[in-house]
């Protein structure tokens, strides 16, 4: 199965906090982190809830 990086690239305060939450559950703690996770629909839509705050590379 296919495999994204998901880095963060904006600090989380001031944001709303589930947002945070989100970002947590993703594995993501100080902002240039980034984390390998495996490409599936429950990780596309947490990352589509925090897309203003992390970047998406695919990984083979």
């Amino acid at each position: 199965m296919a495999q994204i990086t998901v880095t963060l690239i904006k600090s989380l305060i001031g944001h709303k906090p589930n947002q945070v939450k989100t970002v947590k559950a993703l594995g993501l703690t100080k902002v240039h982190s980034s984390v390998l996770k495996e490409d599936t629909e429950a990780i596309r839509d947490m990352i589509a809830s925090v897309s203003h705050l992390v970047k998406i590379e695919e990984t083979k």
